[in-house]
């Protein structure tokens, strides 16, 4: 079995194993107690905290550890803008971050708050200057992730710092995807990050705010973790999450240079291997082992059964693949292509032959799932005042694309086609289809029921 999901997880480091059962012997006791085991429990938890905090590039005393990357985050944010609560409830997001971040403005903004949310470009970048344009007089946290989790685009997270720190706003960074391969520059406030993501143990994060910032933990007070992260440590799992941090960075320069390599290799392929496909996310300003694509009249979940039968693991964010019916909401924002979407993301270690083995089935995969989709002709299919009218409604994607191509042939150039759909994915799919066939997207307007989406051929 090929996983390509790491991304997601990545599989347990070797060296986090060993750490985890060696620490089980000496890191049991309470860190707190005076006797010898709760020391050499204590010793354990310093040493890692050392470690991490190298890594991180912060001082010791900056960090802790939570019981998750997701917990990192709420922590980090409830605690920045509860201890700048004088300064104001204003809260800047990008529109692609973590859910984990999302989650915590929508619970700012039912509690009174509000909420910016900075668009970014169709690589799923944000410009420094759109952070700076949504900077207010009571702001008093943004966060930007450190790279994407679903795309791979790396954010310009020092340019952003800058501005911010000219503001004199804190920023919070979510490092979860990128701190296993370096640190994170420029000048961020607060920081979050997951340790199985860089193949540590899960159920451990750790959050780094800066000397300086203001912050109020929530909660009730708990004596542990600077009072941050109430909960009696989870010893050998630190230790491991630390140990395998250490471990991976050691490994990382050598290994980035490997995994750009064969993601470049997907990255160009892909589409001369399969007609329809639109790869997302920044050709260049990505992390090494991250490509996503998406594919045309291709059902999402049905893709990665097919893919999984041949023995690989690989995640989407097609709307098809969730109980949402609605598309990622990362994809969304980039406005790029959602159906049948793909995302490839190498463990280290991969071998070049799984990558090939990959590209040598994905044709037929995606061949197999358009065929039990059929080449369906438009059902229910009208014209009104010159306009060919599609009737969707009630069909989930990929069908409404599926069944605008086969009519677009219909009509003469020059002339319209309108497709009725209550399936939000629509809103974003028939658009990046206009855009990757050289056809006109004209608009959407309500209908009455769902809505309409007009495209005039051009081609």
């Amino acid at each position: 079995m090929a996983y390509f999901d790491a991304a997601s997880a990545a599989p347990l480091h070797p060296i986090a194993r060993q750490a985890l059962l060696a620490s089980f012997d000496e890191g049991w006791a309470d860190p707190a107690r005076l006797y010898r085991e709760g020391r050499r429990a204590r010793v354990l938890l310093d040493a890692a905290r050392e470690a991490a905090a190298e890594a991180v590039g912060c001082r010791p005393d900056e960090l802790i550890f939570t019981s998750s990357g997701t917990r990192a985050v709420h922590t980090g944010i409830a605690g920045a803008l509860a201890g700048r609560r004088r300064v104001g409830r204003h809260l800047i997001v990008s529109a692609v971050e973590h859910s984990s971040v999302l989650h915590s403005a929508e619970l700012l903004e039912a509690a009174g708050g509000s909420v910016t949310q900075v668009a970014v470009d169709r690589t799923g970048l944000v410009d420094p200057a759109a952070y700076g344009d949504a900077l207010r007089e009571d702001t008093a946290l943004a966060c930007l992730q450190s790279a994407n989790h679903e795309v791979g685009s790396e954010q310009p997270v020092a340019a952003v710092a800058e501005v911010c720190r000219e503001a004199g706003v804190p920023l919070l960074v979510d490092a979860a995807q990128s701190l296993g391969w370096g640190p994170v520059e420029g000048d961020w406030s607060l920081l979050a990050a997951s340790a199985h993501k860089w193949g540590g143990p899960s159920g451990v994060g750790l959050l780094v705010v800066r000397k300086g910032v203001r912050f109020a933990a929530q909660g009730p007070v708990d004596e542990r973790e600077s009072g941050r992260a109430p909960g009696f440590e989870n010893i050998p799992a630190i230790v491991a999450a630390a140990a395998s941090l250490r471990a991976v960075r050691a490994e990382a320069a050598e290994e980035a240079v490997r995994l750009r390599e064969l993601t470049d290799r997907i990255r160009a392929r892909v589409p001369r291997l399969v007609p329809d496909v639109e790869v997302v996310g920044h050709p260049v300003r990505r992390l090494p082992g991250v490509v996503t694509f998406s594919c045309l009249y291709v059902d999402g979940e049905a893709l990665l059964h097919e893919l999984d039968r041949e023995d690989f693991s690989v995640s989407s964010g097609s709307s098809c693949t969730s109980s949402t019916l609605t598309p990622s909401h990362v994809l969304r924002a980039m406005g790029v292509l959602s159906e049948g979407n793909v995302r490839v993301s190498l463990p280290p270690g991969v071998t070049e032959e799984d990558v090939e083995r990959f590209l040598a089935v994905l044709p037929g995969a995606v061949a197999a799932v358009r065929e039990k989709l059929g080449a369906p002709v438009a059902t229910e299919v009208a014209r009104e005042e010159d306009v060919l009218v599609v009737d969707s409604l009630g069909k989930r994607c990929p069908i409404p694309v599926i069944e605008l191509a086969k009519v677009i042939g219909d009509v003469p150039v020059g002339s319209l086609v309108r497709v009725l759909s209550d399936d939000e994915a629509a809103r974003l799919d028939i658009p990046a289809w206009c855009e990757m066939r050289n056809q006109e997207y004209v608009g959407e307007e309500p209908a009455d029921r769902g809505t309409a989406y007009t495209v005039r051929r051009t081609s």
